[in-house]
């Protein structure tokens, strides 16, 4: 199977433009300038190949309506469990993991809603958003404060530390245990598996990564269904218990959709919004002016983590599987062909964020919708839209109105690092110094 332009390229100028977007890529997810900003590497990509046949196999899509109308379009999917693999999809030993790894989920029933498409993802979806509710995320919400409370207790009684450890890891992973009626006496048996599962997220990820991804996972099935198993015969108010009761019709989650649906929940919960809070951080610190200005004016922080989704999104790219042929953005498709839509860069076009490369606390604070920029697609689009989208903004709102009413200054403290991944963004380390508001 080949991409192809609808409109053929010389030979000279297709192995120029692969060439060369496959260079920009490259700088982009693997090296220091591209970690450290990828911002002016996505507006060259844009510039000069926005649509790009890569060499390592696939399509890339990097303008924001094209990302967005293709994670609409129905005839592009997650594949019905089809092996996420590497962008050359070489037979290698980590591609075997994934297939086997695939298969294993396939047999059992316990793909990730992530993985499916229509039919089974619409079902599933439907039946899991009886329990993730609105109300519920809204009565959360006193609770994130004490948890975000605590949290900054340990800061202030430290002085001054990683807020990574500190605050941008414990907090997320707190915050999900406790919505999905995980106790509290266990949230550090099961908060290290996080960083280990969403290693299969990567498609670098190497074969020792894939490997204690997998025994992650293996750990943490075997410990929410223990707590199912509790669950069912004494409910309490929290999402397991919602999940086990979520019903259409006659119509329920089997015990393995459960148990893939709260190791989903778990670890996106808990990674997405340590990367945000990680993330924001970063940026103010970078952009003392706005740290400033928050201090001044805390009714910005909505507007701030909104910026922050857009400036430095926690997830910098998707992808998808074409399910029937296709022609889409100036190519032809095959069935089974694929296509990565890069997230960050589509949050850097300028032609829907005026001056996007700068870092606005102000951008989203527009009353008037009508002058204010587009949705940010740092939570994907279409049928696989995050569904913990509002609990990620409701927890980076009252971080980051705690920590500013709590700490003035805070400053850096030494080197911050992201580390080295191509899905999430996010920091390894991010040092800081803080002082008690007077």
């Amino acid at each position: 199977m080949v991409i192809r332009f609808v409109s053929p390229l010389g030979d000279v100028e297709q192995r120029t433009r692969q060439q060369r977007g496959d260079e920009l890529f490259i700088k982009i997810f693997f090296t220091p300038e591209g970690t450290a900003n990828p911002s002016p590497l996505y507006r060259n990509l844009q510039d000069e190949v926005p649509v790009h046949v890569s060499g390592f196999g696939g399509a890339l899509l990097t303008r924001y309506d094209d990302c967005r109308q293709l994670l609409r379009d129905n005839r592009f999917g997650a594949g019905d469990g089809m092996p996420d693999g590497s962008f050359g999809g070489a037979d290698t030993p980590e591609l075997a993991l994934r297939r086997e790894r695939q298969a294993k989920r396939i047999a059992e029933g316990s793909l990730s809603m992530l993985a499916l498409d229509p039919p089974s993802h619409t079902r599933q979806r439907s039946l899991v958003s009886r329990a993730f509710t609105p109300r519920m995320i809204e009565r959360l919400k006193p609770r994130i404060v004490d948890l975000t409370d605590r949290c900054l207790d340990d800061l202030a009684a430290a002085g001054t530390g990683d807020v990574m450890e500190l605050l941008a890891k414990p907090l997320p992973v707190s915050v999900i245990s406790d919505m999905l009626g995980v106790p509290d006496a266990d949230w550090p048996e099961i908060r290290g598996r996080v960083s280990e599962l969403v290693a299969v997220l990567e498609p670098n990820a190497t074969l020792e990564q894939l490997q204690l991804a997998e025994a992650a996972n293996d750990v943490l099935f075997d410990y929410f269904r223990a707590l199912v198993a509790t669950r069912r015969s004494d409910p309490r108010d929290d999402l397991i218990s919602g999940l086990i009761a979520a019903a259409d019709g006659d119509d329920r989650l089997t015990e393995n959709e459960i148990l893939a649906v709260s190791v989903l929940l778990f670890a996106a919960g808990a990674e997405t919004t340590t990367n945000l809070i990680g993330n924001a951080v970063h940026q103010l610190l970078s952009h003392p002016d706005a740290l400033n200005r928050l201090w001044a004016d805390p009714s910005l922080v909505p507007s701030m983590v909104e910026e922050v989704l857009r400036h430095d999104s926690p997830v910098q790219l998707d992808a998808r599987v074409c399910l029937e042929p296709a022609t889409f953005a100036g190519l032809d498709f095959d069935e089974g062909d694929r296509v990565i839509t890069l997230l960050g860069a589509a949050n850097h076009d300028p032609a829907h964020f005026s001056n996007p490369d700068a870092f606005d606390i102000t951008r989203f604070a527009a009353t008037d919708r009508g002058n204010s920029p587009e949705p940010v697609m740092s939570f994907g689009s279409g049928i696989h839209y995050c569904l913990g989208a509002s609990l990620a903004r409701a927890e980076g709102q009252i971080v980051f109105e705690r920590l500013l009413q709590r700490f003035d200054p805070i400053e850096p403290a030494g080197d911050r690092v992201y580390r080295n991944s191509l899905v999430l963004r996010g920091l390894l380390s991010c040092p800081i110094r803080v002082s008690s508001s007077r």
